[in-house]
């Protein structure tokens, strides 16, 4: 849940908005240091968010351009099809 304003009027806003906030700002400073180490060479760079508060931190984050709640299962699925097409069928076991 996201919390009223930055500043908490009690302890369970406070812990909210230290949490919500400080991720958020812990998340911007990382991705702009790296966008600013690969360089202009880099070109456009996409920020996805995904996992459990990645909703809530697209709206606070300043640098997450795009919300994507099933990345990790989407690239189990490719790597599976990448390693099934390059992996020769098994031939059936003798019975």
């Amino acid at each position: 849940m996201r919390p009223r304003s930055v500043i908490g009027k009690n302890t369970v806003e406070c812990l909210q908005s230290g949490v919500l906030f400080g991720f958020a700002g812990q998340v911007d400073g990382l991705v702009r240091r790296i966008v600013a180490e690969l360089g202009p060479k880099a070109g456009p760079v996409t920020i996805l968010g995904t996992g459990g508060l990645a909703p809530l931190m697209t709206g606070e984050s300043e640098t997450i351009t795009e919300f994507v709640p099933d990345l990790t299962l989407l690239g189990l699925r490719l790597t599976y099809q990448r390693n099934a097409a390059a992996t020769p069928a098994a031939a059936p076991a003798a019975g």
